[in-house]
C-alpha cells in the first residue's frame, strides 16, 4: 500500500503543477511555457496510467477508467484553450468545459479508493 500512497501523492503533485503552468500560460502566454506544461500533461498521463494499473488488481479499473477518461478531457481543454489563445482565436466554449471536466475529474478522483476522501 506504500506504493500507491506515493503513486497518486505524485500523480497529485503532478497535475497541481500542471494547473498551475496551465494558469500562468493563459494568463500570459510562452511558447516556453507551453513546452514544459506538455512535458506535464506527458507526467500526468504516466502517473494516472500508473494508478489505472493499480487498480485494476483491486477490481476498481472500471471507476479509474472513467477517471482517465475524464482527466484526458482535462489535458484536451487545457491544449485546446492555449493553442485558439496563441492563433487569437476565442476560447470560451473551452474554458467552460475545461471547468465542466476539472470538477467532474476532482469529485470523481478524490471519492475514489485511493483518492484523498475530502469528500467523504
Amino acid at each position: 500500500m506504500d506504493f500507491l500512497t506515493s503513486s497518486t501523492h505524485l500523480h497529485i503533485t503532478t497535475w497541481f503543477i500542471g494547473i498551475i503552468l496551465f494558469l500562468i500560460g493563459a494568463i500570459k502566454p510562452n511558447k516556453g511555457l507551453h513546452m514544459a506544461l506538455r512535458l506535464f500533461y506527458i507526467l500526468i498521463i504516466i502517473t494516472g496510467g500508473a494508478l489505472f494499473i493499480e487498480a485494476m488488481d483491486y477490481g476498481q479499473g472500471m471507476n479509474y477508467g472513467i477517471k482517465l477518461i475524464l482527466g484526458i478531457l482535462v489535458i484536451s481543454m487545457m491544449e485546446m484553450v492555449l493553442v485558439r489563445q496563441s492563433k487569437g482565436k476565442s476560447a470560451t466554449a473551452f474554458w467552460i468545459l475545461f471547468v465542466i471536466f476539472l470538477f467532474l475529474t476532482l469529485f470523481y478522483g478524490f471519492k475514489l479508493p485511493m483518492g484523498m476522501n475530502f469528500l467523504a
